[in-house]
């Protein structure tokens, strides 16, 4: 019963990932999304668009990282990628969040989460590479479906944004392929400016 009520404990802690409002909007809307909401999709591309890694993968640690991937932030909070006043690896920082929140879990479940989380964050496994290909893809879709959304809100460069995404190659070539002409054109559209 103990382990039983220590996993709901986890269950209602999770809860507040619906309240940690991210930067980018929804595709073609003014609403921010919230961090539950973009580990859902990044959860649903990732079993969709699995067949285009460039390696074998174990899809079920893929979605169990997108998943995980962002809890830490119900205490570090979500830090805008393009922020340059505030590292976006403030790992320090989200390690004792991990620690706390999947602390709440009994201790073996809590050993996994924390593991996958790390080796989310490390990206150095070929789950992890394709689970960060998704992170930087979703955003790039939206910002593409937003004429310009955070780019033209925060005024992003071309080259800041190229710098960021080309983390997608390391999973998948032809995503990036994809990635890459969708930035092309969003500069040729007016809606990325590049540094002159």
């Amino acid at each position: 019963m103990d382990k039983l009520l220590r996993q709901i404990s986890f269950i209602k802690e999770i809860d507040k990932l619906k309240y940690i409002q991210r930067k980018t909007k929804l595709f073609n809307s003014d609403r921010h999304e919230n961090d539950a909401e973009h580990s859902w999709h990044l959860a649903m591309m990732a079993i969709v668009l699995a067949e285009h890694s460039d390696k074998p993968i174990d899809i079920l640690k893929v979605v169990k990282m997108v998943l995980i991937h962002d809890i830490v932030e119900i205490d570090a909070g979500d830090t805008f990628i393009y922020d340059t006043t505030k590292s976006h690896s403030n790992t320090e920082e989200e390690l004792l969040a991990a620690k706390r929140i999947f602390g709440l879990l009994p201790a073996e479940q809590a050993e996994e989460f924390i593991a996958i989380w790390e080796e989310f964050e490390e990206g150095n496994t070929d789950e992890a590479k394709f689970a960060k290909s998704m992170d930087r893809l979703e955003p790039l879709l939206q910002n593409t479906s937003n004429n310009g959304g955070t780019w033209a809100e925060f005024n992003v460069s071309y080259e800041k944004v190229y710098e960021k995404k080309k983390a997608i190659k390391n999973g998948s070539m032809s995503i990036w392929n994809y990635a890459e002409n969708l930035l092309n054109e969003s500069v040729e559209k007016g809606i990325l400016a590049k540094e002159s």
